[in-house]
């Protein structure tokens, strides 16, 4: 029973040791890897993270020796970079990786079999809505589930142009129909 809180100090200072030594590791890793690594997470993101937390624990509990330890870290780095390299050069190794945007409310209508397939509540979509600062739905041209879960307002414009929602299918939705886009420049336009 008195293990529980104290061995000896060789647990103790191998503990440090491989605390300190893991986290500069992976704080070196983070720091060459970019930004990507510390984005809001997609599912992809998450995965790499959890990966990270746990390869990390592993090195600090001593699990494993910290250069297997710092190996792996650096393999999961890697893979990340390979996977959004992937993403980049090919629209359907995007479309595997990092799902779809999907529009949840469009023009004061919700769009309720995406709701079901993204398990998302009306509640949800005007709490959205209201951290926006909109007040009222009629000023709301579409609610998006972006790729890494947050929902984002797309507000009514009345400036024609280029608009945020040219890349999602919006017939895929069922909300206009294929009659109703144009393709302008490479870009869908809803006429």
């Amino acid at each position: 029973m008195n293990d529980i809180f104290f061995q000896d100090w060789q647990g103790i200072i191998r503990a440090a040791v491989t605390t300190v030594t893991a986290f500069l590791t992976l704080f070196l890793f983070v720091r060459i890897s970019g930004k990507r690594t510390l984005a809001k997470l997609n599912a992809f993101d998450f995965i790499v993270s959890i990966a990270l937390g746990s390869t990390l624990s592993d090195i600090m509990l001593a699990t494993i020796p910290v250069t297997e330890g710092a190996v792996v870290l650096l393999l999961i780095i890697l893979l990340q970079y390979i996977f959004a390299w992937l993403a980049r050069s090919s629209a359907q190794m995007e479309k595997i990786i990092n799902t779809e945007p999907r529009i949840v409310f469009y023009d004061s209508r919700f769009i309720e079999k995406t709701m079901v397939a993204e398990t998302i509540t009306k509640e949800e979509i005007y709490s959205a809505i209201r951290a926006a600062g909109i007040d009222q739905i009629s000023e709301v041209r579409a609610v998006v589930m972006e790729l890494n879960g947050t929902l984002s307002v797309v507000k009514k414009s009345s400036v024609e142009g280029p608009s945020s929602l040219d890349d999602l299918d919006l017939s895929k939705a069922k909300i206009i129909s294929e009659s109703n886009i144009e393709i302008v420049g490479g870009n869908r336009k809803i006429l």
